[in-house]
Formats: C-alpha cells, structure tokens, sequence
C-alpha cells in the first residue's frame, strides 16, 4: 500500500503534456553519429517498454488468482505505466526525431535473448504455471535485469548524454518520471523475490541460477550499443556503464541474499522501511 500511495502520487504524468518545442530545436543542432546513439538508445527503451506492457497481465493475474489485494492494487499501476513509457518513447520519435520507419537494427542478438526469449517465456508461463519457481523465474526477468539492469542502465547513459550538454529538456523531465515509475516497479520485485524467499528458501537456487543466466547477455546488450560506434559519441566510455550495471546486480543480488532465511515479518519490515526511504 505505500508502493500504491506513491504511485498515485508521482505516477500520475501524462506524456502528452510536456512539452518537447525546446527539443525539437536541439535535435537539429546534433551531429549525425550523436542523433545515432540517441536513436539507439530510443529505440532499446521503446521495444523494451512495449514488450513488458505485451507481457506483463500474466504476473497480475497470478497475483490476483491468490487473493493477494493489496499487491493486485499496486500492480494495477504496472501496466498503465509501462503503457505510458511506450507512449512516452513514440512520442519522442515521431515529433522530435521525426523517425517513423524500423528501427530494429539497432537490436541485437543479446537484446532478443532477453526481449523476445527469456522475457515473454518466463511471463507468459504463469497463464498455466503459477507455482513459487515459475513466480521467481518471472520477477528476476522482469523486474531484476530488465528494469533492474538494462532500464537504470539505459537511464544512466541518456542522463549523462543530455545533461552534459544541456540537451532535450522535454526528454529529460520524461525519463525523470519513467525512472521514478521503475524504482517503485523494481522496489516490488524486490519484495515479492523476498517474500517468495521467506515462504520457499530453496528457491534462492532458483533466483541466483536465472540471475546468472541472464547477466552475460544483459551486459552484451550494453556492449552491443557502444561497440556499434569506432568513437563512442558524447565522449563516453563503454566501461562505465557495463560497471554500472553490474554495480546494479550486485546491489540486487546483495539484497536477495539478506532475504535468505528472513521471516516474512522482517521482509514486510525491511521493505516498510526502504521504501519510506526512497522518495521515488
């Protein structure tokens, strides 16, 4: 119910009001290879948001299916998110970067490892297999690599592209709002994985093998980004942002462990506290 509170307080934005005159102007001042990894980087978060809002009732329904309310009330607010960052990324497209034709050769085999395998796999499971392991499976896709790794990841890098230099104020106030939607996104999985934990402890082999699983073509999908390009536009360095993302899985993964072996009454406490917090 505190995750609910603050999605009806800070969830509640409309793509569709900010206002995007400033970043049609700075688009054009961009250099050809700059517009590239913008578009890359665009085009990541726009398959990948359109693929959760694809994937993601099932979860809901599980949770609903065991009577869970409070949970269900919270996770009514997933799917209009997502919906709104898919909208959100478009928009960016169609009115800034003026690109409405296929972008899907910026995604690469590692991206359709976990967008087009591992993501709708693990999701739509739950339609016939609702059990604590098929729950677990879910959540680490979800809300562990995908949110956890490839979107704070992929908000690190526009963070530091635009901010730099000042660019896309329009843009920046959207992420700004899709990066507080995933924090509370990312705060529930961690919960429900803690939870889970408490009540089945022999699924932490379960959790840390799909972890693994997942982290190598995780970071490939950042490596792929960076490796497209002989200079890396904005200065940046491939380094820094696989460190971190692997900085964001170890936190995680840091996170989980101390779930080993809690009773559900520390994980409801501990989750209490963090997100009272956390301002997102």
């Amino acid at each position: 119910m505190r995750l609910f509170e603050k999605a009806k307080r800070l969830g509640v934005w409309n793509p569709t009001d900010i206002a995007l005159q400033q970043d049609i102007e700075d688009w054009k001042t961009l250099h050809e290879d700059e517009r590239d990894l913008i578009l890359r980087l665009t085009s990541l978060f726009q398959a990948g948001e359109e693929a959760v809002t694809l994937d993601l009732l099932p979860l809901i329904m599980t949770i609903a299916r065991e009577g869970r309310l409070e949970e269900e009330m919270y996770l009514t607010t997933f799917l209009f998110e997502e919906a709104k960052h898919t909208d959100f990324f478009r928009r960016f497209l169609d009115e800034v970067a003026g690109v409405s034709g296929d972008l899907s050769h910026y995604l690469s085999p590692n991206y359709a490892t976990i967008f087009d395998e591992a993501l709708p796999t693990a999701l739509q499971r739950l339609q016939s297999d609702s059990s604590p392991m098929a729950q677990v499976q879910a959540s680490v896709t979800y809300n562990m690599i995908v949110e956890g790794i490839l979107a704070e990841t992929g908000y690190h890098a526009y963070f530091t592209v635009l901010e730099s230099r000042d660019l896309l104020p329009g843009t920046r106030q959207g992420i700004a709002h899709l990066k507080k939607d995933e924090s509370r996104h990312i705060a529930y999985g961690v919960f429900l994985l803690s939870r889970l934990l408490a009540e089945h402890p022999e699924l932490w082999n379960i959790i840390e093998a799909t972890m693994n699983a997942l982290l190598m073509p995780a970071i490939g999908v950042i490596q792929d980004a960076f490796s497209a390009y002989e200079t890396i536009p904005f200065g940046l360095e491939e380094s820094a942002f696989t460190g971190y993302a692997m900085m964001q899985y170890q936190k995680r993964y840091d996170r989980l462990m101390k779930a080993r072996g809690a009773s559900l009454e520390d994980v409801y406490r501990v989750t209490q506290i963090v997100i009272d917090e956390d301002d997102a």
